[in-house]
């Protein structure tokens, strides 16, 4: 890691480093709303300000994930640009109603991604990588479909040299981009998407798929023509139809944001650190303003793009410089009618080879984050059942004459069917491991038997011998001790302190909960320079409750802190 985000490169670098990925990342963000607007049947004016909005918003995101504002931005490298989850709902929107329709679609499920990031400290448990996943991989088989018909689909004003241009032209586009995936190197996968693109125009050119004059014709500078669509504030019976399919859309979003901010913090620092939740809320926060601002300026959601993540490790650069240069890169390329001009000229058999090669990968990393946290019987069963289901309603084969009107509607919708089953079977899975007891106290040293005795009515069925019970009895104080003295030192006070007990295969887990701390504790053995500086019987505390427990979490969010951890009986320790 050459510069963690808190330093500065040289402008030089840093401005060198964020060109080269707005050139990655541009044509992504602009052709996704052309070909949902095209595909919805909208005019060149409403999708040439989609463009302009694009291009503008993804640049004000990106900045305020580099420098936050308030509790807006994580404060890490994030690219924002538009989101490919929004193309299948996007479509349905523009056709019911056009852009008016799709913007208030998109300004009312953003205020749902703004009271996720809020309570993601509650949701923890029911937002999980298997419902996101699973819900990301009915997007790409929701979105194939208008894949295959822009394959099909001739450029206005041109005359193909022969009937085999538009099968040329998204051949030799699907080959650049497959091939430089199977056979580039890391860096040459990267630019496989914009490489795609490049190849495919070129090739459509002499074909005649491609109508020019609109790109000689415009400025280099400039703004569009105004063709702000406005918001569409009747509420009709489409808005109301619609609106449960954006709302899980963007959660799916939130997710991938709320993962991606995960993965930044990992790769970001030269020596590991505790994941902060309170920069993951940041960059929820920025996500869900972006949402707001593009449902009102007339274009398709953002969201962060998780090539971020790789161009930290490839370049070693993690400074918030470089994002704030990107972002005003982006938004400096939206009032260029001319960049505008060129990449609406792609025509309709290149963006489909695009998009197809695109909605696979997207599938793909939709089965990758459902099984991130490892493979399980509970959870081929959550994504396959959900997945079929949500296909079999889709395509109108699971009963559908007995649906009422409202359901036949929303389950129409695979992507909102198999979602509402992702979680149901994700809640039936959470009963499973048994109802958590709960206990408030005061965060004091005197309150330690009150948790005692709560500890122990709940292991009393598991019938654990004396030795086990006193680990529990000692894994406890050292907690309620930490707790105290870090709740002390950030706020003066200790305040209330929140304890859930659950018992789970023979083990005993438990989460208390308490005003954010100064710290977070699972740093504290890994940071050297503290162990330096202070004495050693300042960590004896958190060196004890490690040694008494298994899988101890400290998970940091605005306006309140988790500890958590297992305790296993004397037994299992010894088997193992």
């Amino acid at each position: 890691m050459r510069f963690e985000p808190d330093q500065s490169p040289p402008h030089g670098l840093a401005s060198a480093l964020a060109a080269q990925k707005v050139a990655l990342i541009v044509a992504g963000i602009v052709i996704t709303p052309v070909i949902v607007l095209r595909a919805g049947g909208a005019s060149a004016g409403e999708i040439a300000w989609s463009m302009f909005m694009a291009l503008v918003i993804s640049g004000v995101t990106t900045f305020l994930q580099a420098r936050p504002v308030g509790r807006i931005g994580a404060g890490y490298l994030l690219f924002m640009g538009t989101s490919g989850c929004f193309i299948s709902v996007g479509v349905d929107a523009i056709k019911a109603g056009g852009v008016a329709l799709l913007g208030s679609l998109i300004v009312a499920s953003s205020l749902v991604q703004f009271a996720m990031a809020g309570r993601l400290a509650t949701l923890r448990r029911l937002v999980t990588p298997t419902v996101g996943g699973t819900t990301v991989m009915l997007i790409g088989v929701a979105v194939i479909p208008i894949a295959f018909h822009l394959l099909n689909e001739l450029p206005e004003n041109t005359t193909p040299v022969t009937p085999l241009a538009s099968p040329l032209a998204a051949f030799v586009t699907f080959c650049v981009v497959v091939g430089l995936n199977l056979f580039g190197s890391r860096t040459w996968r990267l630019w496989s998407p914009l490489l795609g693109l490049i190849t495919g125009m070129a090739v459509s050119i002499p074909l005649g798929l491609v109508d020019t004059s609109a790109f000689w014709n415009a400025s280099w500078a400039g703004l569009p023509e105004w063709n702000w669509p406005g918001l569409d504030l009747s509420f009709a019976p489409a808005f109301w139809s619609l609106l449960p399919a954006f709302v899980i859309v963007t959660l799916v979003g939130a997710i991938e944001t709320y993962g991606d901010g995960i993965a930044i913090q990992r790769v970001s620092w030269r020596k590991p650190r505790a994941v902060d939740y309170r920069a993951v809320q940041g960059a929820l926060y920025a996500d869900a303003l972006g949402n707001l601002l593009s449902g009102a300026g007339g274009t398709l959601p953002n969201t962060t793009y998780s090539s971020s993540i790789s161009t930290v490790e490839m370049t070693g650069v993690a400074a918030r410089r470089v994002g704030m240069y990107g972002g005003v890169f982006l938004a400096l390329l939206g009032f260029s009618p001319k960049v505008s001009a060129l990449l609406l000229m792609v025509p309709g058999p290149v963006a489909g080879a695009y998009l197809l090669v695109v909605i696979v990968l997207l599938f793909m990393h939709g089965l990758q984050v459902a099984l991130e946290e490892g493979f399980t019987i509970d959870k081929a069963l959550v994504i396959g059942l959900s997945l079929w289901l949500g296909i079999g309603f889709q395509d109108q084969k699971l009963f559908p004459e007995l649906l009422p009107h409202w359901a036949s509607g929303l389950l129409g919708n695979g992507m909102v069917a198999g979602t509402l089953f992702a979680v149901l079977l994700t809640l039936l899975l959470r009963l499973k491991e048994g109802l958590a007891t709960r206990l408030e106290v005061a965060l004091e040293m005197q309150s330690l038997n009150s948790l005692r005795s709560f500890a122990h009515a709940r292991v009393k069925s598991l019938q654990w011998d004396e030795a086990s019970i006193q680990r529990v009895d000692l894994a406890l104080e050292e907690a309620l001790a930490l707790l105290v003295e870090h709740a002390s030192e950030s706020s003066g006070h200790g305040g209330r302190l929140r304890i859930e007990a659950r018992t789970n295969l023979g083990a005993l887990e438990l989460e208390m909960a308490s005003l954010p701390l100064g710290v977070n504790l699972n740093d504290l053995p890994a940071a050297d320079d503290r162990m330096e500086t202070e004495p050693v019987e300042s960590l004896l505390g958190l060196r004890v409750l490690e040694a008494m427990v298994d899988d101890l979490r400290h998970q940091q969010y605005h306006g309140i802190d988790f500890l958590s951890f297992r305790v296993v009986p004397r037994e299992s320790v010894a088997r193992v």
